[in-house]
């Protein structure tokens, strides 16, 4: 037969009951604790989360691309999108009004005299022809009521897409605020990446 389990001492049997109960406070308060981070993390999550933006590195500086970004960007305006364009080295020339050479040092008169002199003389990346082809093609859209380089950005003012020109690249073109168009916005690289990764869209053209 099996034995009768004899009562604990009381003072043993207080001490163990302390001891569970602190065990179990620890345990709750690593529960809790990993809740509440958790809970932080997600608050941040959502927080943080992406907002309805679309954001285009513009590089490059041809006609043909250069409106493939424009319509892009008044395009994603017109679909409740907040739309940005970062501007860098070629795609520069997309925001200029003017050329100069005035007060520059010889290299950047180098680099100024070898690009286009305003939106309206920039080639096309395919069939360009010495400069027949942005003729031929803006005869083209004309003829099809579609809308010319300057015109698209127009519009995409017009609707608030916010053209922003990297400084960086402009002091390495050459290039000065004075040549390029009113009201624009200035920034770095930090400024395109706090952009990007706010946003549900980014393309680089």
């Amino acid at each position: 037969m099996n034995r009768p389990v004899d009562a604990l001492p009381p003072g043993l049997e207080q001490l163990i009951e302390q001891l569970v109960e602190r065990k179990v406070e620890e345990r709750l308060g690593l529960v809790t604790e990993k809740l509440e981070a958790i809970t932080a993390r997600l608050a941040d999550a959502e927080r943080r989360g992406v907002s309805d933006r679309a954001t285009i590195v513009v590089f490059s500086g041809e006609m043909d691309l250069l409106m493939s970004a424009f319509i892009i960007a008044t395009g994603a305006v017109t679909m409740g999108l907040e739309a940005s364009m970062y501007f860098t080295f070629w795609g520069l020339n997309a925001l200029r009004k003017d050329k100069t050479f005035a007060g520059k040092p010889a290299s950047a008169k180098m680099i100024a005299a070898m690009l286009p002199s305003s939106v309206e003389r920039l080639p096309t990346s395919r069939m360009n022809m010495m400069g027949i082809g942005p003729a031929f093609f803006r005869s083209v859209m004309a003829k099809n009521n579609v809308e010319s380089l300057p015109g698209l950005i127009a519009v995409a003012r017009e609707l608030g897409v916010k053209l922003i020109a990297c400084e960086m690249a402009m002091g390495v073109m050459g290039i000065t605020r004075e040549e390029l168009l009113d009201d624009l916005e200035y920034g770095g690289v930090a400024t395109y990446l706090g952009d990007a990764t706010d946003s549900r869209l980014t393309l680089f053209i």
